[in-house]
């Protein structure tokens, strides 16, 4: 029986990732990162386009190095299409059209937000391995992206939340950047607010409509703390940095969580899942435990490896997809947007 080996290949903002996926199991995710956009305070699209150019053909190349794969035994090319940074996009699709029709064998397009969800999906061949059953919803949270998707199937997912203005990691690394913190600043929250009152101070918090997110107004909320702390005493920031911090992130989980908490409750929805690279966040992790303690959740945390952009989230979409022969023209055009239904 032929076995099914896809090759997944990311690169819709500023890492280049490529994966390989056989009958399933995850044999290898390689993921080179650009520390160039950290002295910049963001991501700069004409040099992680430049990037992905110098690492896409060593990055594959490791992939199937690590995963024992020849590139003539590939079933198919899965890569990441949108939404994302088009110039990036185009280094990635390229290059997976390239090896597609070199090797004549079919082309998988993924939208990158279906992924995360998916990679919930990804095996590593372990016993204990905890899957998401559909119907679920998927907090799916990073610095662009803050959404409740409902997902009923691996192709049927709908976005029923979202963020109006800021995303929860945008928020975040913006109030990071004026307490004087690194890009990106969302570790660095994490990090010092272990050590933070998360009662220190009082952030408003938005009172937005069904399960629909804002904050822009909590960002504004906070530079105004600052503004006026400051005038009080100039040193307020360093010596308040911890309780900051924890405040910050301590909100910003109160928010997420109490329009996906109405979700579940108004869909009678008890298998709920986080994805993303915001997933990371520590006090978010808890939370979601927490919850499923209280609630009676079935609760769906993804590993570290698998919360920021990688290309095994891609190759098991695109796993998904070869099942079902859901394959792509050679046509096919990065997009940079997408609509509320993936």
């Amino acid at each position: 029986m032929n076995k099914t080996i896809i090759l997944g290949i990311e690169s819709s903002c500023d890492d280049t990732s490529a994966s390989v996926i056989r009958d399933g199991i995850m044999l290898s995710n390689v993921i080179a990162s650009q520390a160039v956009h950290a002295s910049f305070g963001g991501v700069v699209p004409e040099l992680a386009s430049r990037a992905h150019q110098l690492n896409i053909i060593p990055v594959v190349h490791e992939a199937l190095k690590r995963a024992g794969i020849d590139k003539s035994e590939l079933s198919a090319i899965a890569f990441t299409r949108g939404p994302g940074l088009l110039g990036s996009l185009l280094v990635g699709t390229s290059f997976a059209k390239g090896l597609a029709q070199s090797l004549n064998i079919p082309l998988i397009d993924v939208n990158h937000l279906q992924a995360h969800v998916l990679a919930h999906f990804i095996s590593e061949g372990k016993p204990d391995e905890h899957r998401p059953e559909f119907p679920f919803l998927c907090l799916l949270v990073s610095g662009g992206n803050s959404q409740i998707v409902l997902v009923k199937a691996y192709d049927n997912m709908e976005v029923i939340g979202q963020t109006i203005d800021d995303a929860a990691g945008e928020a975040f690394d913006k109030c990071a950047k004026v307490m004087g913190l690194p890009y990106p600043g969302g570790p660095h929250i994490d990090r010092l607010a272990k050590q933070g009152n998360p009662k220190a101070f009082t952030l408003n918090k938005p009172h937005i409509p069904g399960y629909n997110y804002s904050f822009s107004g909590l960002k504004t909320s906070f530079l105004y703390l600052l503004r006026d702390k400051i005038k009080e005493n100039p040193n307020f920031v360093e010596e308040n940095l911890n309780d900051l911090c924890a405040t910050i992130q301590a909100t910003v989980v109160e928010i997420l969580m109490d329009k996906l908490r109405k979700a579940a409750v108004d869909l009678n929805i008890r298998h709920i899942a986080v994805a993303g690279g915001v997933s990371a966040n520590s006090a978010l992790r808890q939370s979601f435990l927490d919850h499923g303690l209280k609630y009676g959740w079935e609760v769906y945390i993804p590993p570290f490896a698998f919360t920021t952009d990688n290309a095994a989230m891609i190759a098991i979409t695109g796993n998904f997809k070869y099942q079902h022969a859901d394959f792509c023209s050679i046509d096919q055009v990065p997009y940079a947007r997408v609509s509320n239904q993936f």
